[in-house]
């Protein structure tokens, strides 16, 4: 199970963009992340006429790896690891420093 899914709240722990929040809008197969406005990098795109795609210089949310970010505890309003519990069939996500759920 990931601790990590898409639309978890984390905060960056390491990196250029430490401190700063965003929403998790991907998670890629090779324990990477895409966060919103995040890791940002311009990208240079050529026009394509064909498309009706404009040329320019474009923002780009890049990849971070998962170990750089951590899970956001709105109580605490701090950074928090996060447990899987067990409940029979069903595994649930858990705040280590508080022991609340994480999708409650």
């Amino acid at each position: 199970m990931n601790r990590l899914r898409k639309g978890d709240e984390v905060i960056v722990i390491a990196g250029k963009d430490k401190g700063k929040r965003g929403s998790v809008s991907q998670v890629m197969q090779n324990g990477k992340l895409i966060v919103d406005g995040i890791n940002l990098a311009k990208k240079h795109v050529k026009p394509n006429p064909m498309t009706g795609e404009q040329g320019g210089i474009v923002s780009k949310e890049m990849p971070v790896d998962a170990s750089n970010v951590a899970l956001y505890n709105p109580e605490t309003k701090k950074a928090d690891r996060v447990g899987v519990r067990v409940e029979g069939d069903v595994k649930t996500r858990f705040f280590k420093s508080n022991g609340k759920s994480v999708d409650a």
